[in-house]
């Protein structure tokens, strides 16, 4: 049987004492057997992983790992979920009968932190007041202030990323016209004889314009298509790695339509911009003449 000490495993209190005890036989020499109560633990897919644990399977847990410890019985295996905060994170997590890990560690009834659940804003409110009235040496929070908290190194991350983006949106932009305006350029003579055969400038420029609005879609379709194919590689291959349901690409329906309508508005206005360049010029001056 495998022995699992509780030292070398991150355990979440589960503050229950509900029975998930079963009986197994233990044998004395010269005595008949008697049986003995086990309590069930769940741990997390990681260690049944490493561990090649499985639902049903006995193990000893304990303080230390030279201690003998109590037998338990796996009686569920639970999934992480996806926090970034425990992605370096390489522990296991155990989940254990409150009563059960005060055996187990000795820790009395003492406690290092505990949540309470309300059923609305108002009375968070009141519970945090109450509990911040009569306790000593410690202070209660919202969730969402220790989410805050603890994501601050998140925020910096996310703000990098945003400055990325908006740099490479206005490179892309600059990209974008100056292809159109090289473009455009080299149609100059299409466009005088357009010019001379009597096509008004406005109609020239409302060609150039769908061309390049056309261009702009065909170009965003491809992008996103070249975004979702590599944001695929990167779960998968991160997802691998760190065995986390973690998304670390994301190509959302919104990121997919603000590229759509950046691209399309920023390809017309590039086309109205080169193509006006062009029907103001005369066109026998555009044929070189």
């Amino acid at each position: 049987m495998l022995r699992v000490a509780i030292a070398g495993v991150c355990v979440a209190l589960v503050a229950t004492v509900a029975s998930g005890a079963q009986q197994l036989p233990v044998q004395n020499s010269g005595q008949p057997s008697i049986r003995v109560s086990v309590r069930t633990i769940a741990i997390d897919e990681r260690m049944a992983s490493d561990l090649s644990l499985h639902v049903g399977d006995t193990v000893h847990v304990s303080a230390a790992p030279d201690s003998v410890g109590i037998p338990v019985i796996v009686g569920a295996i639970t999934r992480r979920s996806a926090d970034p905060a425990e992605i370096a994170r390489s522990e296991y997590r155990v989940r254990m009968h409150l009563d059960q890990l005060q055996t187990v560690t000795n820790y009395g009834d003492r406690v290092d932190r505990f949540a309470i659940a309300t059923r609305d804003t108002a009375g968070t409110t009141a519970a945090i007041a109450a509990v911040n009235r009569v306790a000593f040496g410690f202070h209660a929070y919202r969730s969402r202030e220790i989410a805050v908290e603890t994501s601050k190194t998140f925020q910096v991350v996310s703000r990098f990323h945003r400055a990325i983006g908006v740099i490479t949106i206005v490179a892309s932009a600059i990209f974008l016209l100056c292809i159109m305006l090289l473009k455009v350029e080299e149609r100059r003579r299409d466009v005088a004889a357009l010019r001379l055969m009597g096509i008004s400038a406005v109609s020239v420029v409302r060609s150039v314009v769908i061309e390049a609005a056309l261009v702009a879609l065909l170009g965003s379709a491809l992008g996103a298509g070249i975004g979702w194919i590599a944001s695929t590689i990167v779960n998968v291959h991160y997802r691998a790695v760190y065995r986390t349901p973690l998304a670390f690409a994301l190509v959302s329906p919104s990121i997919v339509m603000f590229a759509v309508v950046l691209s399309v508005i920023l390809g017309v206005g590039a086309g109205v911009l080169a193509s006006w360049r062009l029907v103001r010029t005369p066109p026998l001056t555009l044929f070189g003449r």
